[in-house]
């Protein structure tokens, strides 16, 4: 499973009359954009560009941080889509598969928890070095 992105960067700040500094939090969640690719091997899950991936990590990240028994699936709910499960991880059998409201019928190979973890660990530690690349401090992103 991976999910990566490319064309890192934050330009509607500058439209907003803000800057990486002087924007809040909530801002720069949804402001701080990438191209997002999901994909297992050489499977599409599903793409979007100028997706908000500081959102998505912070949501992924505090997700990895709750108990086993308290996690449940997951179902990213961005300030910036209308309708939440743009990203979806979902428990069936034991075993997890990551699909997207968008893309009803294409959902990764089932994954144990154990491979899918690192894979997410990866993506929001990537997020978070390209924050901090945008001359930004991650701490609104926490490390999983």
């Amino acid at each position: 499973m991976e999910f990566a992105c490319w064309n890192f960067g934050a330009p509607d700040l500058a439209r907003r009359g803000l800057t990486a500094g002087s924007a809040p939090v909530e801002v720069l969640l949804v402001d701080i954009e990438a191209d997002l690719v999901i994909s297992d091997a050489s499977l599409t899950v599903w793409s979007e560009d100028k997706f908000p991936v500081a959102e998505l990590a912070r949501a992924l990240s505090l997700w990895l941080r709750l108990p086993d028994g308290e996690r449940g699936n997951f179902t990213f709910d961005s300030m910036s889509y209308e309708v939440p499960g743009a990203v979806q991880i979902m428990a069936t059998d034991e075993v997890w598969r990551v699909g997207s409201v968008f893309a009803p019928d294409t959902w990764s190979s089932p994954a144990a928890w154990v491979s899918l973890v690192p894979d997410l660990v990866a993506f929001v530690e990537a997020v978070r070095g390209k924050v901090t690349a945008l001359g930004i401090e991650p701490d609104f992103i926490p490390g999983p």
